[in-house]
């Protein structure tokens, strides 16, 4: 986003990762800024939404690509604890982004982009309960695609597989993942964040999809083929 020329405000829970990513675009030349936040916190939401607005005058975009949790293991055996943090970080914490952000983007007419996955779209027999999540992030990104579209506002999903270091800590774990996931993409490879689902996300940003909304584009090498 940065680079395509948005001003850009990073946001996390943690500082370590979020202010380096941060610092990286300041030292290219581009506007970017860090602020904590922690998206089951309504609060810390309402703050990191309505500062970044503040800051910048505006809101084009807000992108919501954050997930607590474990999401692996059968629903046997899982816990209360487990779900509700799951779902905080996941369901909840769209919610209070997209009601956050509403009456700035309709300002701007601008775009929500939730990031999800094609489990929420498949199912997953190893992962039924992030499978649930995700569902549920797309059926309300749909609903609010129907209710915004009158205000200007766009609303899409990614569902992508890239090697985040939360998949590349997974494969740490479980080498075979690796392996198993190439078989599945016809393209051969595991995305990459940056370069594969980077412009996807600048493309929903932008005019280019000014015509799109209520959509999920799945960027996975072709891994999920059904509608």
């Amino acid at each position: 986003m940065a680079r395509a020329g948005a001003a850009v405000v990073l946001a996390s829970r943690r500082p370590g990762v979020g202010e380096a990513a941060a610092g990286d675009l300041r030292a290219e030349g581009l506007d970017a800024t860090w602020v904590r936040c922690d998206v089951t916190v309504p609060d810390d939401v309402s703050a990191a939404v309505d500062g970044a607005a503040a800051a910048h005058g505006r809101l084009d975009c807000l992108i919501h690509n954050a997930l607590d949790g474990s999401v692996g293991g059968p629903v046997e055996g899982a816990t209360d604890e487990r779900w509700a943090t799951l779902a905080a970080s996941s369901v909840r914490a769209s919610y209070d982004c997209a009601q956050t952000a509403h009456p700035h983007l309709r300002n701007t007419a601008g775009s929500l982009v939730l990031l999800t996955s094609a489990a929420g779209m498949e199912g997953s027999a190893a992962r039924p309960l992030y499978a649930m999540a995700k569902a549920a992030q797309r059926g309300f990104a749909k609903g609010l695609a129907a209710e915004w579209g009158p205000d200007g506002i766009r609303v899409n999903c990614i569902a992508p597989v890239a090697m985040t270091p939360a998949l590349a800590g997974a494969i740490r774990h479980d080498p075979s993942l690796s392996e198993r996931l190439v078989a599945r993409t016809p393209l051969g490879r595991i995305g990459d964040p940056v370069n594969d689902v980077g412009p996807v996300a600048v493309f929903l940003a932008s005019d280019l999809a000014r015509h799109v909304t209520g959509q999920t584009l799945v960027v996975d090498g072709g891994g999920f083929r059904g509608l």
